[in-house]
Order: structure tokens, then sequence, then C-alpha cells
């Protein structure tokens, strides 16, 4: 079964082609660049593009802003809290990084 709007699609394809709005694009005539994982590729660029990154990397960041959070506190509950929560977010991170890695 074809898309709703196919027909709108292909009308604004063949207008942007007889404008020449596809002449001189990068890379044109190049071969596309090799790819690691090619079935998941254009979800991985989409996403490297929008500013995506592995949930390892957000994990880490999040790990570095509960660090700062026990440099500035000076409480001992919430310091073992904090302590607490690092620690899970140092075991999620390894978890993610060898998911990643595979």
């Amino acid at each position: 079964m074809d898309h709703p709007l196919i027909d709108l699609i292909n009308q604004k394809i063949a207008a942007a082609q007889a404008d020449g709005e596809f002449d001189n694009l990068e890379g044109a005539g190049k071969p596309l660049p090799k790819s690691d994982d090619p079935e998941n590729d254009l979800v991985n660029r989409l996403v490297k593009e929008s500013g995506g990154v592995p949930e390892f990397v957000s994990l880490t960041r999040t790990l570095e802003r509960l660090r700062s959070e026990l440099r500035d506190t000076g409480d001992r509950t919430k310091r073992q809290d904090i302590l607490k929560e690092m620690s899970m977010m140092e075991a999620r991170i390894d978890l993610t990084r060898k998911a990643h890695l595979r």
C-alpha cells in the first residue's frame, strides 16, 4: 500500500528536479561511504545530525553532574544518596558501553 501523500511527494520531487535543486549536490557522482551498520545507517546518521549521542555518553554527562553535586553538598545524607546514584550510574554506563561496542 502506498503512502497517502505519495502523489504529492512525487510532484514535489519532480518540481525540484525541474528547477535544478538536485544539481551540484555535495558528493554527487561519488560512492556512498562505507558503513559498519548498513541496516541502521539512515537512523544513525539522523541521530548524529540532530545532536544525538550514544546512551553511555549521555549517562556519563549525568555522572559528571552528580560528581559536581557531590562536591557542592555538605549534607551527609544527601552525599550518601548521591554516591549510591553514582554507583548505579557507573554500572549502567559500563553495560551500555559494552552493548554499544557489540
